[in-house]
């Protein structure tokens, strides 16, 4: 059977651990000793875990964050959440077919005492905003206990491998997201007052103002705070369209997981729906993971994400649809296609404009909720509760290391510790590092072409300052106290000038500086980029296109130098001989290969491929069905109608269904709940609640008469028998 690990990554070494054997569908497979069930299935290919008991519909991973149940599989008999179980030796892993039938009790299970402990902090999450909360806790000797649902600390910093942007003084920036991680992780075990409980999830706020925790995956325990911080991040939100259940369509940050955390090539061909900053870095790295990217499409004009970010998938060949939006992903037990479309004035798609294109794998990256449900909790109960990173506000996460580090002071104060006064300064830096991209500039390039000088083709004001802190010349600045206006280099005179030692290029975090070097060779000056793939990818004699920010070719050129040095932290820096017409104009060069994103043939049953949008359906055809001028195996849309898409993913309920209700004048959402079972899946209805919201607006139903259900008192589905004391070995024995 084909591996799908990597096993060569620019940033990234691959995994160590010793295998060990477990069994899927009785066959005999390798993983990682400390891999999640969902990677080491991937691993090996497997993307389809289960199928759902109402209509047999194939089912796979969607959140990888244990918040829905898409992944599950039988582990040895029991129902497990494949992302969050550990493989652990031996064990045998079915799909679930239907409804799982449990097994039967052997003997009645020991009960035990509920685990009851009191603590000054309670925190809920280990990412970036709850390490930097519980360090300066731990600074000041305040008992803390930090609860992460994961097997290791760190949150999303464990998935990012580029360099953060904010500031350099403040907030790493310039350094990479996994290397943040560690480095407040081994800060924060310094402190002997903090424990730290991992793979224990936090599962309500009780009116009695305790906390229940499924603690290291096995046992319940009571926490009573005297103050609680939720530092639980975020959820990525869903997006409604036809086959949007189908294996292959998940979120960004499940995709991250997958290829970051446990280095598991997860699809063969990738296509991105959204133009954040989340999926505009989920699609770098999949290349650096060599993993083809497709295109990627935007409902508004231009990308909501920091422009650099842009800028770079551009540069690597990337195509980007703007004002398009995504109809449909097509396949029958998994994607094999994509159907996108462009917009109108109105946010209409253009009846015409349609084009499918061949991809196993759709993330959805269209923006994040906090997940603030435990906040909202412990104030209603009256506890002292509060909030940081995306918790409190989505935001990049060197805004949440910030905001964690005030939380924590200000959660200490709560507790009549005297932390002094928090200065009025922090509190500005921690608003500029939430703030969205500002004005754009053009581009503009200095008329000077003698000597070396970096070019900055950063043009949009965004918190980031790691440049101005290296230039051994004192060259780049920022005119002013606000990180977020651009940097300028300038040699005031009598300065010495550039010197060409090429640290600003290599630490900018959008790879948004070039260096140009007239001193060898004016006509054909060396143009030196930074380059975050594989060193042995590109060799001195290689003949590669350059382009400009935009994306544009200018020229093919000759590389003459690749430059991979231990102080650079894993950027490798390639030299280029480059007309000089073009070499301030450089800004990247292709890594793709066109051929990867052009749109499937259009042509069906023999004839033209037409508009679907004008005929009110989308076009149907099996790979069999397409005509022999298409690429062979190349499949083509499916048809489905809007009435049934998939608004429920837990219950399989569709829009047609929800529709009808709110036609017949349903308003409460408990009353489509009890008609249809929406809302009432793994997910705790954290999915399709907005969803169905949309139903309602499309409807022309006003927000302020719409009945929301209430909200779960658990956050997860929990063994009942782990409330009763049961402990997890004994669960394992005799069932659950």
């Amino acid at each position: 059977m084909r591996s799908y690990r990597i096993d060569k990554h620019p940033i990234l070494s691959p995994p160590t651990a010793e295998t060990i054997d477990f069994f899927w569908k009785g066959r005999k497979l390798l993983a990682k000793k400390g891999e999640t069930i969902s990677s080491a299935l991937f691993a090996h290919g497997q993307r389809i875990f289960s199928y759902h008991y109402k209509d047999h519909a194939p089912q796979g991973i969607f959140c990888a964050n244990g918040q829905c149940a898409q992944c599950l599989v039988l582990a040895d008999g029991l129902p497990v959440k494949a992302c969050m179980e550990l493989v652990r030796p031996g064990i045998r892993v079915e799909p679930v077919d239907g409804l799982p039938e449990l097994p039967r009790l052997s003997a009645s299970p020991r009960l035990g005492p509920v685990e009851e402990i009191a603590v000054a902090v309670l925190i809920i999450g280990g990412g970036p905003a709850g390490l930097s909360a519980a360090i300066e806790l731990g600074k000041l000797g305040i008992e803390t206990l930090l609860v992460d649902d994961k097997h290791r600390l760190g949150g999303k910093l464990v998935l990012q491998t580029h360099r953060f942007f904010g500031s350099a003084d403040m907030v790493y920036a310039g350094t990479r997201g996994i290397d943040i991680a560690t480095k407040l992780e081994a800060e924060l075990r310094a402190f002997s007052s903090v424990r730290v409980w991992l793979q224990s999830a936090a599962l309500a706020v009780f009116s009695d103002r305790r906390v229940g925790i499924l603690a290291e995956g096995r046992r319940y325990a009571l926490v009573r705070p005297q103050a609680l911080l939720v530092t639980a991040g975020a959820r990525e939100k869903s997006l409604a369209f036809q086959g949007n259940t189908l294996p292959g369509v998940y979120g960004a940050g499940a995709f991250q997981t997958i290829v970051n955390r446990d280095l598991v090539r997860s699809s063969e061909k990738l296509f991105i729906v959204g133009g954040g900053n989340v999926g505009l870095i989920a699609g770098y790295h999949a290349l650096q993971a060599g993993i083809p990217v497709v295109g990627l499409v935007e409902a508004l004009p231009e990308c909501s994400g920091y422009k650099v970010h842009r800028d770079k998938l551009a540069r690597f060949g990337v195509p980007i649809y703007t004002s398009h939006t995504i109809l449909s992903a097509n396949g029958q037990d998994s994607v094999e296609s994509v159907t996108i479309a462009r917009l109108d004035e109105k946010w209409k798609p253009v009846p015409g404009s349609e084009r499918s294109f061949a991809c196993d794998t759709i993330l959805i990256a269209i923006g994040l909720d906090p997940v603030n449900e435990f906040y909202d909790k412990g104030r209603e109960f009256g506890m002292a509760t509060f909030a940081a990173g995306d918790a409190e506000e989505i935001a990049e996460a060197s805004a949440a290391i910030f905001s964690g580090k005030i939380k924590g002071l200000e959660v200490a104060r709560s507790l009549g510790t005297d932390v002094g006064e928090i200065k009025k300064e922090w509190y500005e830096t921690a608003e500029i590092l939430k703030s969205k991209p500002g004005r754009t500039e053009a581009e503009t390039y200095p008329a000077d072409e003698s000597g070396v000088f970096p070019l900055l083709h950063c043009v949009q004001e965004i918190p980031c300052d790691p440049c101005t802190t290296v230039c051994k010349q004192d060259l780049i600045h920022i005119h002013s106290s606000d990180i977020r206006c651009l940097p300028v280099f300038e040699v005031k005179d009598g300065a010495k000038g550039c010197t060409g030692c090429e640290k600003c290029v290599t630490i900018c975090p959008g790879l948004a500086i070039s260096l140009v070097d007239y001193r060898k060779d004016p006509e054909f000056p060396t143009v030196t980029l930074p380059y975050e793939f594989m060193k042995d990818s590109i060799e001195v004699g290689d003949i590669i296109t350059v382009l400009d920010t935009e994306g544009n070719a200018l020229a093919d050129v000759e590389v003459i130098g690749v430059r991979a040095v231990k102080v650079n932290d894993r950027t490798v820096l390639v030299k280029l001989k480059t007309p000089r017409a073009v070499a301030k104009k450089v800004a990247g060069l292709r890594i793709q290969d066109g051929q990867v994103t052009k749109p499937m043939a259009r042509y069906v049953k023999g004839r033209a491929f037409d508009s679907p949008l004008a005929r009110g359906v989308y076009p149907r055809a099996s790979t069999a069905e397409v005509d022999p001028r298409a690429k062979p195996g190349a499949p083509a849309a499916v048809e489905r109608l809007a009435d049934d898409t998939i608004i429920c993913r837990c219950e399989r309920v569709t829009a047609g269904e929800i529709r009808d209700l709110v036609r017949q004048g349903y308003r409460d959402i408990n009353e489509i709940k009890a008609v249809t079972r929406a809302c009432m899946g793994s997910c705790g209805a954290k999915t399709c609640t907005p969803l169905i919201h949309r139903l309602f607006r499309e409807e022309g139903i006003a927000e302020k008469d719409i009945v929301d259900q209430p909200k779960r008192p658990l956050f997860m589905e929990v063994p009942l028998g782990t409330f009763a004391g049961c402990d997890e070995t004994e669960e394992a024995d005799h069932g659950r």
